[in-house]
């Protein structure tokens, strides 16, 4: 008898790997895609808690009610990174509450 001496893998092998991690591929993107957008709406949630606590601190500080997102950048209570983020959005406090919100501003 004769031993043969195997080198490599067979195409059916190769076939089989490549069909398993397809299947795989197919399980992880669609989580991997949910994870990151429910990791950018809970950044969108701390940066929106952020500006408007910084709203609240800039009036206490300059006795103001009419705080701006301008008013906020320029003064360096938010960065210029947070402003690009909220570029439809303005500050708007509510007379009854006196709680500060984000509104999407209106479109001419």
């Amino acid at each position: 008898m004769m031993n043969k001496i195997r080198k490599g893998f067979t195409l059916i092998e190769m076939v089989i790997v490549l069909f398993i991690i397809s299947l795989l591929l197919l399980i992880m993107i669609p989580n991997l895609t949910k994870q990151r957008d429910n990791a950018n709406e809970k950044s969108n949630e701390a940066l929106q808690t952020t500006i408007i606590n910084q709203a609240e601190l800039y009036s206490e500080n300059h006795s103001d009610d009419d705080v701006t997102i301008d008013n906020l950048k320029k003064d360096n209570y938010i960065s210029e990174k947070q402003v690009k983020r909220l570029s439809n959005l303005n500050l708007q406090k509510d007379k009854d509450t006196g709680e500060w919100t984000l509104v999407k501003e209106a479109s001419h």
